[in-house]
């Protein structure tokens, strides 16, 4: 059957660099590995953090996409693509509630002042995050949100999972960034505003989609 959505290169690459942002910007054990790592190491060390950390989400990514397209057929069919759009939507809305309400500096994994190599911060991060599966259905989530998975078309799905990894690179990137320019002021607190911050702006994001699809339930009325 035709694929029932138009095909275009860029749209998958926003799609893609902003689910990578989604998945890499809460401030789990990793987050705060990175900051503090920014901070006790410089700023390179606390980047290939979060390297380490977009190659591990960037394999879940395309476990996650690799099962759905088995199921393709089934749900790019309106009607069910609605419900997985609004299931999706709530996903997000109780993950955004889980971030904001969440105080990241409770469980901290202590990084001490030895630097170690760039590849041992990275290859450590890497391990750290590839330990937490639970983010599989966050990609769920967000790629029944956004349409993201393709099957039919491997060329877009390679750049869209590129671009998913351009986000996560991006998101690491600006926030050692921060914390360098900051580093005089920052602290515990720093970290907990930056995740609230955070779920804010997914609880807004998934409140307007879930919003939106649902106000357009007529299209799937008999």
């Amino acid at each position: 059957m035709p694929f029932p959505f138009h095909i275009d290169i860029l749209d998958q690459i926003v799609k893609g660099i902003i689910i990578g942002i989604i998945a890499s910007a809460p401030m789990g054990p990793v987050g705060v590995l990175c900051v503090q790592r920014t901070l006790n190491k410089g700023r390179w060390y606390g980047f290939v953090t979060g390297i380490g950390a977009a190659a591990s989400d960037i394999i879940y990514a395309l476990i996650t996409g690799f099962g759905m397209s088995f199921v393709m057929d089934l749900i790019t069919e309106p009607r069910t693509l609605f419900f997985l759009k609004i299931f999706g939507s709530i996903i997000l809305l109780i993950f955004g509630v889980y971030c904001w309400k969440s105080d990241p500096t409770r469980k901290m994994h202590i990084s001490g002042n030895k630097k170690g190599t760039l590849s041992y911060n990275a290859i450590t991060a890497f391990f750290v995050t590839i330990s937490n599966p639970l983010i599989i259905f966050l990609f769920m989530a967000t790629f029944a949100q956004f349409a993201f998975v393709i099957p039919a078309h491997p060329f877009v799905m390679i750049i869209g999972y590129a671009s998913i990894v351009c986000g996560a690179l991006l998101w690491w990137y600006g926030l050692t960034w921060l914390i360098d320019k900051v580093r005089e002021k920052f602290n515990d607190n720093g970290i907990i505003l930056i995740n609230k911050i955070i779920g804010s702006l997914v609880i807004f994001f998934s409140l307007i989609v879930l919003i939106g699809t649902i106000f357009n339930i007529y299209t799937f009325s008999y």
